[in-house]
């Protein structure tokens, strides 16, 4: 049996943290990476954490460039569990709701809703207008999760790490990965 395979795209919107932490906590997995990082994200890295470009590729199994429309991701025959984009930009969702991509990362969560597999975007974006709300209305009706990355407090984080870490488990939820976290309790 083959490894189950996820895409992690981490595109240009504020946040990078929350792609670079998914990576850090799909490596403790059996679950083979593969990551695309956008240009812009790129910048948002420069501009949000001292890591270097390298630091983070390493992270995952497999890496690919936004240029590469013709790599395996672009199409439906490379079996994945699906893709989660942390952040997720507004371009990038934009693209993914109306189907024209125009790089590797748009292209991949396309191929990842025409063959019904989870699509979840940690869109970060706000306040929203009604075009924002009516573009994630379409990514959802295409089959596609919208989740701002959203902080719980009921688990008393300590920390940006802690709230981070917590809504990139959450996402991970949807893909049926069990990750360690304070979760809800009944009192």
């Amino acid at each position: 049996m083959s490894k189950r395979k996820i895409i992690i795209g981490i595109s240009g919107a504020t946040g990078i943290q929350y792609g670079i932490k998914a990576l850090e906590l799909l490596r403790t997995l059996d679950v083979e990476s593969h990551v695309i990082i956008s240009k812009a994200a790129e910048l948002v890295r420069s501009y949000e954490t001292d890591l270097k470009h390298d630091a983070i590729v390493s992270l995952a199994d497999k890496v690919y460039a936004t240029a590469d429309v013709g790599a395996a991701l672009s199409s439906g025959s490379f079996k994945t569990m699906g893709m989660l984009i942390a952040p997720c930009s507004v371009k990038t969702m934009s693209e993914i709701a109306t189907g024209v991509t125009s790089s590797l990362l748009s292209r991949a969560a396309d191929v990842t809703l025409k063959e019904r597999r989870r699509l979840v975007l940690l869109f970060r974006e706000t306040p929203l207008h009604a075009g924002h709300l009516k573009t994630m209305l379409q990514v959802t009706e295409m089959g596609g999760i919208i989740m701002p990355p959203v902080p719980a407090f009921y688990m008393h984080p300590q920390s940006i790490d802690e709230m981070v870490t917590h809504t990139v488990a959450r996402a991970l939820d949807l893909f049926g990965f069990d990750i360690a976290i304070p979760r809800w309790k009944d009192q």
